[in-house]
């Protein structure tokens, strides 16, 4: 599901609702079934009007009003089967979503996270799959209705006196003008950059909790994390410029939306300037019923519009995710010849960044020695580290283990001869026993008990009310 020039993204939700596609065109299909139905009872309201005006039986008036109260049932029910379509189409498009974007982040090498994230990761699987199985579920039904309902409101505004119909209308188009200009590939640039900064402080925040204990610890301020701090500030700011960007459009539409109605008035007192006929009088009475609709078809297709580009934003993300390559799978079976680590040319550049973290470096450390890698904040002493350790392949150049390249071993076994400590770990919800047993299931307790006591962990287990079995939560707690 790779990405196109042009984004196609009822294309790509058709791709992950897999059997269950023909759902969602049937359910698109329903809502604009129901759309027509809805409409009809304003016909069969014009029928009652004229009876009444012109004085004919007024027995028929109960079967229009029949007909119109089985048209809006009829509608409800329609639309509701056209919502049962596309929640069931939904629900499908949101599991294989989250399915695919699993699987493909078991396979992406570990400084995918280190680089984005893991907020930023978890917001992509959990916010963005959630918005394409909302705009699935409602807003596609919605966005259908709101495409049929103007056409079948211009019928009926033009077919019965096409005088009061234009003048009506004057607003309407100018109001659709305004909420055209708040679209487009400009507005979608706008989206972009609003769930961006969503994503960085989600990402910042999630590092502040995270440091929380070391403010407390060491007495630092908030001001240690200028960071999230930044991201903050420069959120406000971005939020600041949109809504004085938009004040002048969105005032023009909401101001024009609501003056449809005025203007019935004015094109009252245009039709009747020379008298006034039974004729004027029905269709005066019948205008000013059904005008508000189209106040109310504008502002659905302003909503579907700006739910429309959260999804096509949200699917970009997805697709970004499942863009990134993995790290390729060595199957030579070359295992390291001693504990030796040797680093040739060695240089690795960041996606999009404009200059080398590492540049040009090569040593070479023998099996046995103990080396620090020593330098100020962004020299590339993290980055070299975790290029030792293939959590990215480098840009150029080489490193070898015992004599092997790294990108020549299977990632199993240059495990088996790597260890390595994260900045800021996580244990799983179960006992110290088990969680250090993950590094090899069938240890005894005896080598679980001499591994703490090398890890000079003791001082803390002795303390624990049932020591190696003691349940811990995720943070150690």
């Amino acid at each position: 599901m790779g990405k196109t020039e042009k984004f196609d993204h009822m294309k790509l939700i058709r791709e992950y609702a897999g059997g269950h596609k023909h759902l969602i065109t049937l359910g698109r299909f329903l809502a604009a079934v129901s759309a027509v139905m809805t409409l009809v009872p304003y016909y069969e309201l014009w029928k009652i009007i004229r009876i009444a005006v012109k004085g004919e039986d007024l027995k028929d008036i109960t079967t229009h009003a029949w007909i119109a109260v089985g048209m809006i049932v009829g509608a409800l029910l329609v639309y509701i089967a056209a919502l049962l379509c596309t929640h069931i189409a939904a629900f499908r498009v949101q599991a294989n979503m989250r399915s695919s974007l699993m699987r493909r982040i078991l396979t992406l090498p570990l400084g995918v996270f280190d680089e984005d994230g893991t907020g930023k990761i978890r917001r992509i699987v959990n916010d963005s799959t959630a918005a394409t199985e909302t705009y699935i579920a409602h807003s596609l039904c919605d966005k259908t209705v709101a495409m049929v309902t103007p056409v079948g409101l211009l019928v009926l505004v033009f077919a019965f006196n096409w005088k009061i119909g234009l003048i009506c209308m004057v607003p309407a188009f100018i109001g659709f003008a305004c909420m055209m200009s708040m679209m487009g590939k400009g507005m979608q640039e706008k989206m972009k950059e609003y769930q961006d900064a969503l994503e960085t402080m989600s990402s910042e925040a999630t590092e502040y909790v995270r440091g929380v204990p070391v403010v407390k610890t060491f007495g630092q301020t908030v001001h240690s994390f200028k960071r999230f701090k930044t991201c903050i500030d420069g959120f406000g700011k971005w939020a600041t410029d949109y809504t004085l960007m938009l004040r002048f459009p969105m005032c023009g539409f909401m101001t024009c939306i609501n003056a449809i109605f005025a203007f019935t008035v004015i094109a009252a007192f245009v039709v009747t300037k020379d008298g006034t006929t039974n004729a004027d009088i029905l269709n005066i009475m019948y205008y000013i019923i059904v005008m508000p609709l189209v106040t109310i078809a504008l502002t659905k297709i302003a909503y579907s519009g700006e739910a429309e580009m959260n999804l096509i934003d949200a699917l970009k993300r997805v697709e970004n995710v499942m863009a990134i390559v993995p790290l390729t799978e060595a199957n030579t079976g070359k295992k390291p010849l001693d504990n030796s680590i040797e680093l040739e040319g060695v240089s690795y550049r960041y996606q999009d960044a404009t200059r080398d973290a590492v540049s040009g470096v090569s040593i070479r450390i023998g099996a046995g020695e103990h080396v620090a890698l020593v330098g100020p904040s962004g020299s590339g002493k993290t980055t070299l580290a975790e290029l030792i350790v293939r959590f990215f392949d480098v840009t150029s150049g080489k490193i070898k283990i015992g004599g092997v390249d790294v990108k020549d071993m299977a990632s199993k076994t240059l495990m088996e001869h790597v260890s390595f400590v994260f900045q800021d770990s996580k244990l799983i919800k179960k006992s110290i026993l088990e969680n250090v047993r993950m590094a090899k299931p069938d240890a005894t307790e005896a080598e679980v008990m001499e591994a703490l006591k090398k890890a000079q962990c003791m001082d803390i287990i002795e303390k624990l009310p049932r020591g190696i079995h003691t349940v811990i939560g995720e943070k150690g707690t």
